[in-house]
């Protein structure tokens, strides 16, 4: 079975940067979806960016478009997420899930389809 695991989290001033790690084991990720999620306390869990399993193609949410980017490495079996100009309303729990055999190879920003999950890394923007 395919497990994730995060890590970069921590503790940062507002405006500050960190870069997240997810490291898949079991399988390769060559075949799924990646997205990163994350939970504030109280509120629903929200797709924050994801990228494809064809041609690794990128997503983000209103929210984080322009601050956030996402990337890949298959032959590492690892996924990242690169935050920049962090805000307060930034500070959750930060997932990395996965989607095996996304139908025609897209990601997306719903938690629906993705069937595996790390168990998340916290994120604590200072103001």
């Amino acid at each position: 079975q395919l497990q994730l695991v995060e890590s970069g989290g921590g503790l940062v001033r507002s405006g500050g940067s960190l870069r997240l790690s997810c490291a898949a084991s079991g399988y390769s990720l060559e075949h799924f979806a990646i997205g990163w999620f994350r939970q504030a306390p109280g509120k629903e869990r929200e797709g924050v960016s994801c990228i494809s399993s064809a041609d690794a193609i990128p997503y983000y949410s209103d929210s984080v478009r322009g601050r956030f980017t996402i990337s890949r490495d298959n032959a590492k079996n690892m996924v990242y997420l690169e935050m920049n100009s962090l805000k307060p309303d930034d500070t959750a729990v930060y997932y990395c899930a996965a989607d095996y055999l996304p139908l025609q190879g897209v990601c997306r920003l719903s938690v629906n389809p993705y069937g595996y999950w790390g168990q998340g890394t916290q994120v604590t923007v200072s103001s």
